[in-house]
Order: C-alpha cells, then sequence, then structure tokens
C-alpha cells in the first residue's frame, strides 16, 4: 500500500482527511505562507477526534528556515505541548545560514521526539537546502523517518527525476515522501516514476460561506481575498487519490 499523508489546515480537514483513508495528517495553519504551527486548541481538538495519525508542523513563522534563539526556544515549547497532547509526531527543519541542515539543533528536536515516542519528519526546507544529497545524509544521521521533498522544484512533478534519484539514494534508510502540487491528475504517475511509498498533499476545495449577510467593502487580509469563501481538504478528493496511488 502506498500512504497518502493529509496536509491539514483545519481541525475539519483532518477530519476529511480520516474520512477519506488518510493514514496520517500534518496539521498546520497558514497553508498560503508555506504553514506554520497550529494553535494548541486545534492540536488538542485533532488528537481527541482523530485515530489516524497526528503530526503536528513545528514552525513559528513564515519565511526561511534559519531562526533565532526566541524562536527555537519557542519550537520547543510547541513540542513539549504535542508531546503533552499525545500527538504521533512532529514535522520539523531547520537550516544554516549556508544552506546546509543545521544537525546539532534538528538533533536536539529530534532527541525530544523520539524519548517519547513520537516520530519525526523533515518537512520542504529540505528543497532549498545547498545539497539536496548532502542533506539527505545529514537528516538520516540525525535521525528522521521520512523527508517531505519536491526533488528541489517547485513542484513534485517537476522535480521527479531527482526524486527518483533520491529514493534510490536513501535506500531504504528513509522515507521519501513527495509533495507539492500532488493531485488526481499526476499522482498515480508520480508514485509509477519515482518509487516513493508516501505521497503528501493538501487535497482540497473551496468552501462557499453560509453567511446570508456580506460585506465585500472590508477585507480583513489580503484585499484579493474572498472573505466568505475558505480552502478545507475534499472527502472524495482523498478517496479519489487513495484509489489512484494503490491502483
Amino acid at each position: 500500500m502506498i500512504s497518502l499523508e493529509i496536509c491539514a489546515n483545519s481541525i475539519n480537514s483532518a477530519i476529511a482527511a480520516q474520512s477519506g483513508g488518510a493514514v496520517r495528517v500534518e496539521l498546520c495553519d497558514n497553508l498560503k505562507e508555506g504553514g506554520t504551527t497550529p494553535s494548541a486548541g486545534q492540536i488538542t481538538m485533532a488528537r481527541k477526534l482523530l485515530h489516524i495519525k497526528l503530526y503536528v508542523l513545528i514552525r513559528p513563522r513564515s519565511g526561511d528556515f534559519l531562526y533565532n534563539d526566541i524562536e527555537y526556544q519557542t519550537m520547543l515549547a510547541d513540542i513539549r505541548y504535542c508531546i503533552e497532547a499525545g500527538c504521533d509526531g512532529i514535522v520539523i527543519g531547520i537550516l544554516n545560514a549556508d544552506g546546509t541542515i543545521d544537525k546539532e539543533r534538528n538533533l536536539e528536536l529530534v532527541r525530544m521526539a523520539r524519548q517519547f515516542g513520537l516520530g519525526v519528519t523533515f518537512h520542504r526546507a529540505f528543497d532549498v537546502c545547498a545539497d539536496l544529497y548532502q542533506a539527505l545524509e545529514d537528516i538520516i544521521e540525525i535521525g528522521c523517518e521520512r523527508i517531505l521533498t519536491s526533488g528541489g522544484k517547485s513542484s513534485a512533478m517537476e522535480g521527479s527525476a531527482t526524486l527518483s534519484h533520491l529514493v534510490k539514494k536513501a535506500a531504504g534508510r528513509i522515507s521519501i515522501m513527495a509533495g507539492a502540487g500532488v493531485n488526481e491528475n499526476n499522482a498515480a504517475d508520480l508514485v509509477r516514476y519515482t518509487g516513493v511509498q508516501e505521497v503528501h498533499s493538501s487535497a482540497r476545495s473551496m468552501v462557499a460561506s453560509h453567511m446570508k449577510f456580506q460585506n465585500d467593502l472590508i477585507p480583513m487580509g489580503d484585499p484579493m481575498h474572498n472573505e466568505y469563501s475558505f480552502d478545507q481538504t475534499d472527502v472524495d478528493r482523498v478517496k479519489q487519490l487513495v484509489k489512484l496511488i494503490n491502483a
């Protein structure tokens, strides 16, 4: 079986992922900014309502993956909360200024998580490393169980050749999980071509607001964003992805 992980941007998305047959949820917030750590309330409710694996993104802000001491201490505090909440794993990624893996800090996070039985995924900070193959070896060394990657490109399909090479280089020492732009139109081909055993997708659809009164003159954030709609993981899309990657 090829495993499908859903990047869930809310509790409702996480529940849809579970209902659609995903094996694991990566719970996060602010997907339009690449994802940040969700609230304590979201983590608590997700753990209460999910029986599939729950991994939480540990990322204190959007932007690059070079963090100062305050941001790093925030990450440690978030991991402690995930441990107390009974999460199955965390998703991390810290780089040095030169584009290499920050082995010291990442190792501390991995040891903290694994001490309490949590798994660790290294996220797409990997894709902006200076040398993907050295980064692969460093991430294996620090003890992560998988790498979420698009093969160093903007989408997994664009990076499919590199993904295939990474799978071969990993040689079973770590799982290479393909993510970024994975959907019903390309997932099956991606699995066949690259040999990945895990696939990552948000499988989202636009949900229209049920508000009867709508004031379109007041944007709450991005003026180009429609305040009366939001993205949410679609159960039917999840089901279709599970079917396609295991056909």
